[in-house]
């Protein structure tokens, strides 16, 4: 007979220990060696009866967890949500829309085409929005870059066939006179105006911004309405001022939307990477468009899509507005005053025109590529609309994957000295131009253009973190619209070359090595402070 408990809960002497029950049982304290039993109702025992030889009736043991209590009902299984846990139709899905009922081959092909697109959006938002983006406003200045981007894409798509490059093929050089005086140099004058432009713009950035998609949208409407008479060239000149004073005004807005998870060279470089994709799917639906309804169909097509960058535009953060305490910035090396104004202006210092100089080197070749190809390769292949297609498709890849390239490889890599890459960049633009004019043809005009977009898209990360770090917080944002102004005309110089240039390979690119070569020298000299340019000097 075992020996009962004592009432303080302690072993009776002499007793064994507890011990450890043999392996893979649980163990048991002696104390609890005990057989439950329900509770019986009994008459209290006889006079001079022990209860030590009966078995003790013992409450019931104290519940396990706090919601298990002694009235709590027992599990009763629910019969319904048995089925419908055995039912996989009926589970509700993480991933999209719950699958049909009745199961036929229609109906799973729409419900799996929905969870894909599904998961898409889902896996899109969560890009755009990481990183504080969607806190910050900059999710909102991605999803309107994308519009710029997708915007350019199908207008060049659309004009591909039109006046606006038939005219540089032409036997009369009075029409290809004619387009440069209409479509490039305008804006080579209108360029130089828009940074202090900006500058005086204190408030309504989101407005002008909006406006620049607004202007070009009804400026496609008139393109898609003169298509094969002059007036589309002033249209497509208009579309480009608008196009490019949109990117000043862009990047005079990042540095408001900066998360302070992400630095400025990652912010551009997700802009750049989000951009292009747009771009890619824009230019794709257009030529599908044009191959249906022609130009005019695929013109208003990008009308719908500025009108949706304008829509977009209007949604960013209203604190963009908010300008107090800023300085403008100036390309000069000297603390300077605005003429006839009180205005202090903040020099961007040697470091940042040496970027600027370089960078604005890479992007001459880029806008040399952009049109002069467009012009050789119509010019080559008179007659045969689809191989134009083809051949056009091959350079636009390389540089759209050349572009993406260099702003992943550079947002992923610590430059310690920019100044350094930016020379590797421009000298490696260089070295593909005289690869070409030596050499010639499409194949290696592709992998200049790859190298070129690249080139020019690690130098705009370098001048981006160039002036992150040299120039003052409260100068920041008018340094980046002085800078991207400065790139802007970069590229139309290099698109003005590469008009008036006869569509000949060796022509073509010995030119634009002679200018690449001048602006290698540049940088170089402004490097040490002196400059090939009277005026231009730094100290």
């Amino acid at each position: 007979m075992k020996r009962p408990p004592s009432p303080s809960g302690a072993e009776h002497p002499g007793s064994r220990p507890r011990r450890r029950a043999g392996r893979r049982r649980r163990w048991v304290p002696e104390d609890h060696r005990i057989t439950w039993q329900d509770p019986q109702p009994s008459s209290p025992p006889a006079h001079g009866e022990s209860g030590h030889g009966q078995n003790r009736a013992v409450p019931d043991p104290p519940p396990r967890y706090p919601w298990q209590g002694r009235d709590a009902p027992a599990y009763q299984p629910d019969p319904a949500a048995k089925e419908a846990k055995e039912d996989p139709r009926s589970q509700p899905s993480s991933s999209g829309p719950p699958p049909p009922r009745k199961i036929t081959v229609t109906r799973v092909a729409a419900w799996r085409s929905r969870q894909l697109v599904g998961g898409g959006v889902r896996r899109f938002h969560q890009a755009a929005t990481a990183d504080g983006a969607g806190r910050s406003g900059l999710s909102s200045l991605t999803y309107a870059a994308m519009m710029d981007y997708a915007a350019n894409a199908a207008i060049a798509v659309a004009l591909a066939n039109t006046l606006f490059f038939a005219a540089a093929t032409a036997e009369s050089r009075t029409n290809v006179a004619l387009y440069l005086l209409i479509t490039v140099a305008p804006f080579a004058v209108v360029a130089p105006v828009i940074g202090p432009l900006l500058d005086r713009l204190q408030h309504g950035r989101r407005i002008a911004m909006a406006l620049s998609f607004a202007g070009r949208a009804l400026l496609l409407v008139v393109m898609a309405a003169h298509v094969q008479d002059w007036l589309l060239y002033p249209a497509a000149l208009g579309f480009m001022v608008l196009a490019k004073s949109y990117g000043v005004l862009q990047a005079a807005v990042i540095p408001r939307v900066l998360p302070p998870e992400i630095t400025l060279v990652k912010t551009n470089s997700r802009l750049t990477a989000f951009g292009l994709g747009a771009g890619a799917v824009s230019g794709a639906i257009a030529a599908g468009v044009a191959a249906l309804t022609g130009s005019p169909g695929a013109l208003l097509f990008t009308a719908v899509i500025c009108l949706a960058g304008a829509a977009l535009c209007l949604r960013i953060p209203s604190w963009v507005e908010v300008t107090e305490g800023e300085v403008p910035a100036s390309l000069s090396t000297e603390t300077t005053a605005a003429r006839g104004s009180t205005r202090r202006r903040q020099p961007m210092g040697r470091q940042v025109v040496v970027a600027l100089w370089g960078a604005g080197s890479a992007r001459v070749l880029t806008g040399f590529l952009t049109l002069f190809m467009a012009f050789v390769v119509k010019a080559q292949t008179e007659g045969s609309p689809g191989w134009q297609v083809v051949l056009l498709g091959i350079v636009g890849a390389a540089a759209g994957a050349g572009s993406f390239l260099g702003n992943a490889v550079g947002a992923r890599i610590h430059f310690g000295r920019p100044d350094q890459a930016i020379l590797g960049c421009v000298t490696a633009g260089l070295t593909m131009a005289v690869l070409t004019a030596l050499v010639g043809g499409i194949a290696v005009a592709a992998v200049t253009a790859l190298v070129a977009a690249t080139a020019s898209a690690m130098a705009k990360v370098c001048l981006d973190a160039v002036i992150q770090r040299a120039v003052p917080e409260e100068s920041r944002a008018s340094a980046f619209g002085r800078s991207e102004t400065v790139l802007q005309t970069a590229w139309v110089l290099g698109g003005a070359l590469g008009v008036l240039l006869p569509p000949t390979y060796w022509i073509g690119f010995a030119s634009v090595s002679v200018l690449l070569a001048l602006g290698l020298a540049q940088v170089l000299l402004t490097r040490r402070g002196s400059s090939l340019i009277p005026g231009f000097a730094t100290r």
